[in-house]
């Protein structure tokens, strides 16, 4: 029985999947290849970039025009700078593809054992390619025209990345007969982002070193209709059925991000055991569940996020979206190319406005940022509860206040995205109190100048969230300068139409005194205000 897939390449008869030749421009790149260039197809990571080379791959030798092979250099990212080191193990790559996939192991007696073995490194694999577009084992009289297929050229590093594409380069001119009429390099980076620091320190960019690049091509993630499409795919194959108000949420929670996709799909269908029981509905609490669970799991996936926010360029811009600012200062001027490489990695979205790529990643960042602070807090749950196991949030706002004001400062400094401290270091408190119990959602982006928190919390534990829920909204506010009465003029307001929004039965403004002169005694303060009918907390950190 098929299943969702959420590692490596889909397989047909194995997985659900939209056709891979639907996902891009099939039309468009067999113009390119017919027209003898070279070019870049990148993508962020786990969105079916290996799927779609595949796949592209048996279609063009099918048609018997060209011979097509399908290379991944990844293992030569071991290597480092070593420049005799990577460029083995990437001619090794390509002889081991060859023998897989079309069946030829002339290519792999040339390297060992032919002319191939006395090749210097920084041109064996220019000579490795002209040797395979010169000889074809099934028409040896007139050798059909040869492309090249290189995935994960972006994990390669330094001098051996370097010497790739110069070799690359080198043979451009002696193509289709002498050298590949077309070779398409696959990664999460468009060329022009690859750094590439040499033996001496030199620094080039992928741009300079590859300046025969003809076009980028991006993939792109799943369309709404696709996304549901392949969810149905479940319920053709296995008679189950979902709730249809899941697809509007499938769509808000990932965007399309096609792993995000499969691996919401194979936790409501797999990972919850009852629902292996095909005649169990996937209701939309099932579906919540199994989307907290993939957060909580931390799974390879989301995990690495975490690693991508440490690099420079991609800090900046993550730290304008988590602060909820608007800000004009210097740190915010970030050059064009920064954001479009953020968008590249599938952090962020651009349109309409730079904001974290899906609510499922908006839910993950903050987390992952402040997962050592949570575990560093020694507030339980326990005591923030009432008899009726309700959350107690004047209790635990109270408590977060005095939390804040012996700690902020210290935790804040340790934190990377400094301006949105303040915002981060509440939700880490919350999310240790409410961890494992309920959930927090989460609404943040650049020009809200405003964080909001959404809080469920189910009160029988028995029944989860099938009984009875208490619903709570937060809304966190920066004050920088100007009166009090003008942030509150604007606060409550937004805090009323936010739980209107989310059917909330209680609802609290947390202002943020971040004025550089404020004294502590001044910061913390707690009133009640009246907005549209609705009372609501209002406090001061």
């Amino acid at each position: 029985m098929k299943k969702f897939n959420t590692a490596g390449p889909s397989i047909a008869e194995d997985h659900f999947m939209i056709d891979p030749l639907v996902r891009i421009d099939i039309e468009d790149i067999e113009s390119l290849i017919a027209d003898k260039r070279y070019f870049v197809l990148h993508a962020p990571r786990q969105t079916g970039k290996t799927t779609c080379l595949l796949a592209l791959m048996q279609r063009l030798n099918a048609q018997t025009t060209y011979r097509a092979l399908y290379v991944n250099i990844e293992a030569a990212q071991a290597a480092r700078g070593n420049v005799e080191a990577g460029v083995a193990a990437i001619c090794s790559a390509m002889t081991n593809a060859a023998k897989f996939y079309l069946q030829d192991a002339a290519l792999a007696q040339w390297l060992y054992h032919g002319d191939g073995a006395t090749a210097p490194a920084t041109d064996r694999f220019a000579s490795l390619l002209a040797h395979w577009s010169q000889h074809d084992p099934q028409q040896p009289e007139q050798p059909r025209p040869t492309v090249l297929l290189l995935d994960e050229v972006d994990a390669l590093v330094g001098d051996t990345l370097i010497s790739l594409l110069r070799q690359i380069r080198s043979g451009y001119a002696q193509r289709p007969s002498a050298f590949p009429q077309t070779i398409i390099m696959c990664g999460v980076r468009d060329v022009r982002d690859y750094r590439m620091h040499t033996a001496h320190h030199e620094i080039i960019t992928g741009g300079s070193a590859f300046n025969i690049k003809a076009e980028s091509l991006r993939l792109g993630s799943l369309t709404p209709e696709e996304t549901q499409a392949l969810w149905l795919q479940h319920t053709t194959e296995t008679g189950q059925t979902f709730d249809p108000a899941i697809w509007p949420e499938l769509w808000a929670d990932t965007e399309g991000q096609p792993w995000l996709v499969n691996a919401l799909g194979y936790e409501c269908t797999w990972k919850d055991r009852a629902a292996r029981d095909r005649s169990t509905p996937i209701t939309m609490e099932r579906y919540k569940a199994a989307r907290e669970r993939l957060i909580y799991s931390r799974t390879t996936h989301l995990d690495a996020l975490s690693d991508k926010l440490r690099e420079p360029r991609v800090n900046r811009i993550v730290a304008d979206v988590l602060a909820s600012d608007d800000r004009q200062s210097q740190s915010s001027q970030y050059p064009s190319d920064d954001q479009e490489y953020v968008a590249d990695l599938g952090l962020i979205a651009t349109r309409p406005q730079v904001r974290i790529a899906n609510r499922i990643y908006r839910e993950v960042i903050p987390r992952e940022l402040t997962w050592v602070t949570q575990t560093r807090i020694t507030h339980d749950q326990a005591w923030y509860l009432t008899p009726q196991r309700k959350l107690d949030m004047p209790k635990l706002l109270a408590a977060f206040q005095q939390f804040f004001r012996e700690h902020s400062d210290a935790w804040i400094e340790g934190f990377s995205f400094k301006e949105a401290g303040p915002q981060m270091l509440m939700q880490a408190f919350l999310q240790r109190i409410v961890n494992g119990g309920g959930r927090i959602n989460r609404e943040y982006g650049l020009g809200r100048k405003r964080t909001d928190l959404f809080i469920e919390w189910p009160i029988d534990e028995a029944q989860g969230y099938f009984g009875p829920v208490q619903r709570i909204v937060l809304e966190l506010k920066l004050w920088k300068k100007g009166s009090l009465d003008a942030v509150l003029a604007d606060g409550l307001p937004q805090t009323v139409d936010y739980a209107r929004q989310c059917g909330a039965d209680e609802a609290h403004l947390i202002v943020f005194d971040r004025r550089p002169d404020s004294p502590w005694d001044d910061r913390i303060w707690q009133r009640e205000a009246t907005e549209q009918g609705w009372t609501l907390g209002v406090w001061g950190a």
